[in-house]
């Protein structure tokens, strides 16, 4: 038994990609037992985003995929679907990521497979959802960004190029809204007994990160625009320039606006009728832009920074990825481990959740394609004739 919240239970991953992977990468370090099924010869296709590579295994599928263990099964044949069968009546959470319809047609689908098991905690995530008219449709991050409207309020504003969120928003999100779903239906199987479908996809989670502009869009029945980096309900909040870069600043409430202007001697400002409140100063977003633009690159992000940080006004530095990897901060908090992987060690980011009682270490690599295969199906109760003839029949490698 590993320790944290979730040790014990045993999850099946049948997902691929993101969004299932995050789903069971938030598991696996909680404490769960995530074994991942991948198809013969090429595998997640994460396995083929490379370079850049770490031990020989690309980067991209460590990231996603350590802290699990790896079987090969061929669920296009049918003593392939026969394995997953006696799999899934046995663990505690399959976790997949296919196109509405693919698992039913495997004879996997939901209402299969918990007629074996009845506790089954089945997690769903696809494109659009199971209902609807868009349930039969794939689903890729960036047309669910498109689609739920981050396209058009992610930019520096009307009449630009709409922009993507760099990182893959919507299957991130979606893969913490599967794990969500995932523990609080185990935590009903342990009043009930019984488990049930989670069901999110990539265009609810996108539609989840536009609180503030549907927030917007609903009270007055217009869309709002893109605003660079500032926010559509406050300000002044966004990345403003100095005389060597960047700096973000927060000073949109009444404190710490009078706050800010008093840092940048700029005191008459908090009279100016454009800006006395923030929604004048919403109003008048562009001359606010200006004016502190023009000042704040009179000095250095350093001395700003240091400068705001004096008068408790919050702001930072617009950082690379670097930077945020290599920040005492980001070590404070254990977000970058160090993971075995072929014959050294690679790095990948932690779990961003912290709990007070003992939590699962970053143990494992990534798996090798089949590493685990005779290992897990053991332990669901196939011997070894039965895996022999499995790896005959080419339903199962590794």
């Amino acid at each position: 038994m590993k320790a944290g919240p979730l040790a014990g239970t045993r999850v099946v991953e049948l997902a691929h990609v993101m969004a299932g992977p995050t789903c069971g990468r938030m598991l696996a370090d909680m404490g769960a037992d995530v074994v991942k099924v991948e198809p013969p010869v090429s595998g997640d296709p994460t396995r083929a985003f490379a370079p850049p590579a770490m031990g020989g295994t690309a980067a991209a599928f460590i990231m996603m995929n350590r802290n699990k263990r790896g079987i090969v099964i061929d669920l296009k044949t049918e003593p392939g679907r026969e394995v997953a069968r006696r799999m899934l009546a046995r663990c505690d959470v399959v976790i997949e990521n296919f196109r509405e319809g693919v698992m039913e047609g495997l004879g996997l689908g939901y209402e299969s497979l918990r007629e074996a098991n009845a506790g089954l905690v089945y997690c769903q995530i696809t494109g659009f959802g199971k209902t609807g008219p868009l349930a039969s449709q794939r689903g890729f991050d960036l047309i669910a960004q498109g689609m739920t409207g981050l396209l058009s309020v992610t930019g520096e504003g009307p009449g630009r190029p709409p922009v993507k969120c760099g990182p893959p928003l919507t299957d991130i999100t979606a893969g913490i809204l599967g794990a969500m779903g995932v523990v609080a239906a185990l935590l009903a199987r342990e009043r009930t007994g019984v488990g049930q479908r989670v069901d999110t996809s990539l265009y609810e989670a996108g539609i989840t990160q536009t609180f503030w502009q549907s927030a917007v869009a609903l009270a007055t029945g217009q869309s709002p625009d893109p605003l660079g980096s500032a926010h559509p309900l406050a300000a002044p909040y966004e990345a403003l320039p100095t005389a060597d870069g960047w700096i973000t600043v927060g000073g949109w409430n009444q404190v710490n606006w009078l706050r800010l202007v008093n840092v940048l001697g700029l005191e008459e400002l908090a009279e100016d009728p454009r800006f006395m409140t923030n929604a004048a100063r919403m109003a008048n977003l562009d001359d606010l832009r200006a004016v502190l633009s023009r000042r704040l690159q009179t000095a250095s992000s350093a001395t700003w920074l240091e400068l705001l940080e004096e008068a408790n006004v919050p702001a930072g530095p617009v950082s690379t990825i670097i930077d945020m990897l290599t920040h005492p901060q980001t070590a404070a908090r254990d977000m970058v481990v160090r993971v075995p992987q072929g014959d050294g060690e690679a790095q990948a980011l932690g779990m961003p959740v912290k709990f007070s009682e003992p939590v699962t270490p970053v143990e494992r690599s990534a798996p090798r394609m089949g590493e685990h295969t005779e290992e897990v199906l053991a332990e669901y109760g196939f011997n070894a004739s039965e895996i022999a003839k499995l790896r005959r029949l080419g339903a199962a490698g590794g």
